[in-house]
């Protein structure tokens, strides 16, 4: 039986490889974002510095796995092999519903989800102990939970949500009321105050945030004694204006910033609690000289002092990553090996040796927190779903309009309507001078329109500083004051708030853009729960048979993760693979031209794909084909949609030579989306009939579509090889079989007809089969008109 925690040690280790993997692949958005999107630094530069943030964080986050020792549980109160249990089942959690939301693209909190798994899993064992003893009952469940501690997360995830949010907004919106969106031809003076600040809030940032919790943080800076004389009083006073009496009160409740010898009566400072008590002197020092080095900066070096921001921020907030997050990906697993080398030691029976000793404090060996952060910094460079995730928070603040991933509902509509009718009245009320005055200054700079759409900013780099600078403040503040906060909820909820106030949510995107963040917090409440829930739930299976069904679930697990893994991959691969149509972003009436030779190309490839496939599958009665066929055609029509949506900004991009592409581009447009409606009918209306049951087409029914698909499949191929090699001068050819492909429809018509008044006895099949006939002579039609239009505007 004891072979079994050895097995399961080596699970663990595993485990908390798969969680290091699919733990960045999430939390890579906190500090990605702002870098990214702003493109003030290329890629590579952002990963680099990323990468030396994490490396540094990790190795320096020793300490810090106490709550999965004692954090939301009492280990004293369980023995080891109800320890295992719980630590078996929240990390075969983890894992999963972390790479559940990074399939999904979706930011989580890894605090949130690794804090209710261990909270579930110690309910359940604290249940079925409790069960099994008729002198308990339900309400000793406290002595086995610490309660308090998932309230104080509860109440983190609220005001993470609505101060960073809040905060975020107020600062932008007075960074951008001074630097205005055209900050590059500010006066150097103001570069160089807004540097100053930012700079002296990341650093500090840096110091709270990534000292706390290392070996560094209790280092002895100061010490002072009773006898120190006129100085102590000063320093005591200064600090805390009480009598020495009194500060040793005071210093009990902050153990954590001083070490107090009441016999000797000596006060020896740590690191952390000096530069917590020093908070004023150090950011007035802090800015001042930051400020000097920004302007030396900019004037000698002619440097951008935003870029720098950005990259010490980014910095920061992977340092801050790194070294507190960690915990969350292998604090479990390091604590069941102590658990292990405790237990296998005492020579007691793993079901009556209570984990009393997980209560002490632990340091971490840095060659484990090593190899973490090399495994963390592999995965930030080569995790695809990592960048999912930060394309998610990208879109959602992005300046302007850009691919909506999220769709409206009930609950964002009335968020927009009321912040329009509260944006209103505060309008009416605001003297005229100052709205004139902000207009002003939130006016954007016209980006050149010669630059490719994935190589422009989603943000200006002010955005991406102050996203960078609130979110090192709020975590610096909270840490100082022990806030429980989750760095994922206050980067994302800071990114939103400076977009809401950069105006970046305007009439066109903002009922898209409150949906999507309504989905990530609704996300993050469903993390809680679905956490809770299922660490509980496999707890309670394990603690049935703990070999057996450790085994079972782990069998599980993996299959699952590679089950999606493989799923993503397919998915992303046929997405590049595919022939995704492109809003043309020529200026002229060649390019545009050009560009829509290749939509057409691959609109084509593509619908006679559909068109071959719904035909094949209704022959089959394949309703999984059909209902996949119809996933297909709705990607393909929201992508012409797209295209509509995107006219505005194509006339408005155009020369002046070239207006009389606008016409051009409109009608070929029309008939895609003509074509993509007769697809749409021929699709669902197959769909429809076999997932009602309905007979079967007849054998001369599916004779009669075979021989259309084969006719349509080599009058798209024709189609096809013209766009592709650009001889549009044999366009006449395939223009002139238009008689003969309706006269081929036709008669199956008429043959359907004849069979009607003689031998036809399904109503239904009659019905599909005219229906599927009339939309392809449509789509004929259709194809036929943009073919005429292309071939007129080559003359």
């Amino acid at each position: 039986m004891d072979d079994i925690y050895i097995w399961m040690i080596a699970a663990l280790a595993l485990l908390a490889i798969a969680d290091l993997i699919v733990g960045v692949s999430n939390d890579a958005v906190n500090f990605l974002n702002s870098a990214i999107g702003s493109k003030a630094i290329s890629f590579r530069t952002i990963m680099i510095v990323a990468s030396l943030g994490i490396a540094g964080g990790a190795i320096f986050s020793s300490g810090l796995m106490e709550v999965a020792r004692k954090g939301i549980f009492v280990p004293g109160e369980f023995y080891f092999d109800e320890i295992m249990i719980i630590f078996m089942a929240v990390m075969i959690t983890d894992i999963l519903l972390l790479d559940f939301f990074n399939t999904l693209g979706m930011p989580t909190s890894t605090t949130v989800s690794i804090v209710f798994e261990l909270l579930g899993a110690a309910v359940c064992v604290a249940i079925i102990k409790i069960q099994g003893d008729t002198s308990l009952s339900i309400t000793d469940l406290g002595d086995y939970i610490n309660t308090k501690k998932a309230g104080e997360i509860i109440v983190g995830i609220l005001l993470s949500v609505v101060v960073a949010f809040s905060i975020g907004a107020f600062v932008q919106f007075v960074s951008r009321l001074v630097l205005s969106f055209n900050f590059k031809k500010k006066a150097k003076w103001t570069g160089a105050l807004f540097g100053g600040i930012a700079l002296t809030a990341i650093l500090y940032f840096i110091f709270i945030k990534g000292i706390k919790g290392t070996k560094y943080a209790n280092e002895i800076v100061g010490i002072f004694t009773k006898d120190s004389g006129e100085a102590f009083l000063d320093w005591a006073n200064l600090y805390f204006e009480s009598s020495y009496e009194t500060l040793k009160d005071m210093i009990k409740a902050k153990k954590d910033l001083f070490i107090i010898d009441r016999d000797a009566g000596v006060i020896s400072v740590t690191l952390r609690g000096f530069l917590e008590t020093n908070v004023l002197p150090i950011i007035l020092a802090g800015f001042a000289v930051l400020s000097l080095l920004s302007y030396l900066i900019m004037f000698i070096f002619k440097a951008n002092i935003y870029k720098i921001i950005i990259i010490v921020g980014t910095f920061a907030l992977a340092l801050a990553f790194a070294g507190n997050d960690l915990v969350n990906f292998i604090g479990v697993p390091i604590a069941a090996w102590e658990g292990y080398q405790m237990w296998s030691t005492s020579g007691e029976a793993a079901n009556t040796f209570l984990m009393t000793s997980l209560s002490t404090k632990a340091e971490t060996p840095t060659l484990l927190l090593l190899l973490a952060g090399i495994i963390m910094v592999l995965t930030l460079w080569f995790s695809t779903k990592a960048r999912n995730v930060v394309k998610t928070s990208i879109d959602l603040s992005r300046q302007g309009d850009g691919d909506e991933k999220f769709h409206p509902n009930f609950l964002s509509r009335g968020v927009v309507r009321g912040t329009v009718w509260i944006s209103e009245v505060l309008s009416s009320i605001t003297p005229d001078s100052f709205r004139v005055f902000a207009d002003k200054q939130f006016k954007e700079v016209t980006i050149p329109v010669t630059m490719r759409k994935e190589d422009m900013p989603a943000f200006d780099m002010v955005r991406a500083a102050v996203n960078l600078m609130v979110a090192g403040v709020l975590i610096s503040i909270a840490t100082s004051m022990k806030l429980p906060l989750s760095t994922t909820y206050v980067t994302f909820m800071v990114a939103m708030g400076t977009s809401l106030a950069d105006r970046a949510w305007g009439t066109e995107s903002a009922v898209y853009r409150v949906a999507g963040v309504l989905n990530v917090i609704g996300g993050w409440f469903f993390t809680a729960i679905s956490a809770f829930l299922a660490a509980a739930f496999i707890a309670f299976l394990i603690n049935i048979n703990q070999p057996i069904m450790t085994g079972v679930l782990l069998l599980v697990a993996v299959v699952l993760l590679v089950r999606n893994t493989i799923k993503y991959r397919n998915k992303t691969r046929a997405f590049k693979e595919e022939d995704s149509l492109k809003k043309s972003e020529s200026s002229s009436i060649q390019g545009v031209i050009e560009e829509s030779a290749d939509n057409i190309k691959s609109f084509v490839n593509r619908g006679n794909k559909i068109y071959i496939s719904t035909i094949d599958s209704l022959a089959k009665y394949d309703l999984a084909a059909l209902k996949k066929n119809r996933k297909g055609i709705a990607k393909l029509e929201k992508e012409v949609e797209d295209l509509r949506d995107s006219i505005f900004y194509f006339i408005k991009n155009l020369d002046e030579s070239s207006v009389g592409a606008s016409n051009f581009y409109i009608s070929i447009l029309g008939y895609l989306e003509d074509i993509t409606q007769s697809l749409d009918y021929i699709s669902k209306a197959s769909h429809k009939h076999v997932n009602n049951n309905h007979k079967r087409l007849r054998f001369n029914q599916i004779k009669d579509l075979k021989e259309i698909e084969e006719h349509l499949n080599e009058f798209f191929g024709s189609i096809k090889k013209i766009f592709n090699t650009r001889e549009f001068n044999t366009l006449n050819a395939i223009i002139e079989e238009k008689q003969e492909l309706f006269t081929i429809v036709n008669d199956k018509i008429n043959k359907q007809v004849a069979r009607t008044r003689t031998e036809e006895s399904s109503p239904k099949n009659t019905t599909l089969y005219f229906g599927l006939l009339m939309e392809t002579k449509d789509l004929i039609t259709a194809a036929m008109n943009l073919l005429t239009t292309y071939r007129n505007h080559q003359d």
